[in-house]
């Protein structure tokens, strides 16, 4: 009985602190519809997933993080369930958690100083959870640690983390620094005490920098392989004391005593409600920024759950005092706010014309901190595949985001476009001596190649990169460049040398100018001939030359025909490729090769079937599963999000070096989109229909089907008319 009655009260313990941690958050109008869990569960349904995965193989999508986070921020504290494989360690599925890190991007890197309050630890470290007995919002995350008996609350500021520990144990009350571990490699790390309530350290690898103040005393600090890759260290808080254990902890890519600057000016004496409170308002003033109207729930919660990860990639590296560690390791102060460079071949596509849109000098200071890394490199940053800081930056300077150096970073864009790295992993764009000659990169002949077979992407390269001259060229005819401007826009038109008419596809081609043998359009490949793709999926692609790409398909009919193909054309379940999945045909939406395929139809007169398709996606491959928290694909750094943000409010951009955006049929009768500027933009679809049927802008009937960016320079309406 007795037994009994000790587990009824434990029970009625753990709903209380739950309770109790459910009541201090603090949501807002916006606020309320993020469901910070969206893409930490991966897509079980075979249908939906396009094939049944391999045992012991859990899909790559979604891949986010559903811990606390301010925009843009150095620190994102989360909850981690593993450490490898697990793309920003915290997966749904699971039902341990081994300790809460302090940087996050959803790419299997980062993860740095990952700690875990403990009681009565055994010898694996780690606590059983219950997703019933976990909360969150955004700036907030909240867990129940059932084999520690601690309720663990975290709230953050740009630099900072803040945890509240509820202990029941108050007579072992102890915190892992389990700083052997992380996302990506460490490569040593150490910790110190600071007094009788500190802590300090680093951890190397992406080379961090802590201090943490406790408002308990350290009764020691236990240390075992210090530096070593099977070390950790743990905090044993002395006894004595009841109530909260807080943890205040500042971070730094500089120094210790950077990291605990950081901490002062940001948290100083400020309770944990406060900063709570204030990541609450930081977020709800950005969602703010989009009012919508009518829409379902589900709807309105999958719009600002996207549209609230759309603005956790780049994070901010410099800390309060301007320091910051630049590409070269040198510690720097130049002023700016230096950020990571953006995910560039994910995010150039939407996500960053996005945060142009929304957070102008964000994408100012983003620029600038690429500037930084080219003027010490020689180039500016790529990322991945392609040369998509020429789009991200032209955008946006096309845009009005322009107080920085054009001349300066249009110099160095033109160094990425002419001058082939001598290194490919020394910056610049790969493979580019053979674009710049025949105008088209080779790939290898190979007899039997699989979805593995290594080769030079030379097909997604090609036509990729023919875009990014087009994006450089666009500067150039701003800065009145015309002898580069001709070059560049001549040199736009390579997508054409991979395009065989005898198939109408996108197809590699041999250093001899013969096509690749042994052609399947429907095979995926890593890098053979394409990146992370199949021929379906890249033979669309030329944003900023539509009508040049209709024609070569011989005009609109046979352009359409060819597009209902790969929207009706089955999914062979037996290619399997991790990071390719959620089809429709062959379209894939959970990877980015081919997200701007469903607006094609628009550029032949036929935007009801682009909205059929985008209706189908929208409805269909976001918030799916029984939680409705599955996502398609991996988010990768917010492109994801941002695809949805935009196809959901009836504006796409395109070809994201243009000012200018496609509209289609909103899911929401009316938006209302606060601009930059303070001006806004009104967005109306009277009716149920779904074929839009004419377009006024500012009143006046509308012949194009795209809407100019003076729009959100000086505000204004769209009414869409539908059927």
């Amino acid at each position: 009985m007795k037994a009994s009655i000790k587990n009824i009260l434990n029970i009625v313990m753990i709903l209380l602190l739950a309770s109790t941690a459910s009541k201090s958050q603090t949501t807002s109008a916006h606020t309320k519809y993020v469901n910070t869990f969206v893409g930490t569960e991966a897509v079980a349904d075979p249908k939906l997933l396009g094939y049944v995965a391999p045992k012991n193989w859990r899909p790559w999508s979604g891949l986010t993080f559903p811990g606390s986070s301010l925009p843009n921020a150095m620190v994102q504290v989360s909850p981690m369930t593993k450490y490898q494989p697990a793309g920003a360690g915290y997966e749904y599925e699971d039902s341990i958690i081994v300790g809460f890190s302090h940087t996050n991007k959803g790419h299997w890197n980062f993860g740095n100083v990952p700690i875990l309050p403990m009681s009565n630890p055994g010898a694996v470290f780690g606590s059983r959870f219950s997703h019933k007995n976990e909360s969150s919002s955004p700036g907030f995350y909240q867990v129940y640690l059932d084999d520690y008996k601690v309720n663990v609350s975290i709230t953050s500021t740009l630099r900072c983390g803040y945890y509240k520990y509820e202990y029941k144990n108050n007579t072992d009350k102890q915190i892992l620094f389990d700083l052997s571990k992380a996302l990506s490699r460490v490569t040593t790390w150490n910790i110190e005490q600071d007094g009788d309530r500190a802590i300090k350290g680093f951890q190397g690898g992406e080379n961090i920098y802590f201090y943490g103040i406790l408002n308990n005393k350290i009764d020691k600090l236990e240390k075992k392989d210090e530096g070593e890759k099977t070390g950790y260290a743990i905090v044993h808080l002395a006894n004595g004391t009841t109530g909260p254990v807080e943890l205040k902890i500042g971070f730094s890519f500089v120094s210790t005593a950077n990291a605990k600057q950081n901490l002062e000016k940001e948290i100083g004496g400020k309770t944990f409600d406060v900063i709570r409170k204030e990541a609450n308002q930081t977020w709800e003033t950005l969602l703010s920024s989009i009012e919508v109207k009518g829409g379902t729930e589900k709807q309105k919660t999958m719009l600002y759950s996207c549209f609230y990860r759309s603005f956790l990639w780049p994070v901010l590296r410099s800390d309060v005092n301007g320091d910051f560690t630049d590409i070269k390791k040198n510690v720097v102060n130049t002023g700016i706010a230096y950020y990571t460079e953006p995910s560039l071949w994910d995010t150039y596509r939407n996500k960053d014309v996005l945060l142009e849109l929304v957070s102008p000098d964000v994408t100012l200071n983003v620029i600038k901190s690429l500037k930084d890394k080219g003027d010490k490199t020689g180039y500016i940053p790529t990322f991945f595949h392609g040369d998509h800081g020429a789009s991200s930056i032209a955008g946006a300077y096309l845009r009005g985001i322009d107080n920085f150096d054009i001349k300066g970073t249009y110099k160095i864009l033109l160094n990425n476009a002419n001058v082939p790295p001598t290194n490919q992993r020394g910056g610049g764009r790969q493979y580019l001596a053979p674009y710049l000659e025949k105008g088209y990169i080779p790939d290898p002949d190979l007899a039997n190649p699989t979805t593995t077979a290594k080769g030079t992407a030379g097909v997604s390269k090609t036509l990729e990169y023919s875009y990014d001259d087009y994006s450089v060229a666009q500067i150039a005819k701003k800065l009145g460049d015309t002898a580069n401007y001709r070059i560049l826009m001549a040199r736009s038109k390579n997508y054409k040398n991979v395009f065989n008419k005898a198939n109408n596809f996108m197809q590699g081609r041999l250093e001899d100018g013969s096509w690749v043998k042994n052609f399947n359009p429907q095979y995926p490949y890593y890098e053979y001939m394409y990146r992370e793709a199949n021929a379906w999926q890249v033979s669309f692609f030329a944003p900023h030359d539509m009508p040049g790409l209709i024609a070569l398909y011989g005009g609109p009919k046979p352009f359409e025909a060819k597009l209902d193909s790969l929207f009706s054309i089955p999914w062979n379940p037996k290619y399997i490729a991790r990071n390719i999945e959620t089809f429709i045909g062959q379209y894939c939406q959970g990877n980015q090769p081919d997200h701007e395929a469903p607006f094609a139809y628009t550029f032949i007169g036929k935007p009801e079937k682009t909205q059929k398709v985008l209706d189908n996606i929208l409805n269909n491959l976001y918030g799916m599963g029984p939680r409705g928290i599955e996502l398609a694909g991996m988010d990768d750094a917010g492109e994801m999000s941002a695809w949805y943000v935009f196809s959901a409010l009836g504006l796409y951009p395109v070809s994201p070096t243009d000012p200018e955006y496609l509209v289609t049929v909103p899911l929401f009768d009316e938006v209302k989109w606060r601009t930059s500027n303070g001006k806004y933009i009104t967005i109306t679809k009277p009716g149920k229909g779904r074929a839009m049927t004419s377009i006024k802008v500012n009143g006046n009937i509308s012949k194009d089907i795209f809407v100019s960016h003076d729009l959100f320079r000086n505000g204004g309406t769209i009414a869409i008319a539908t059927k």
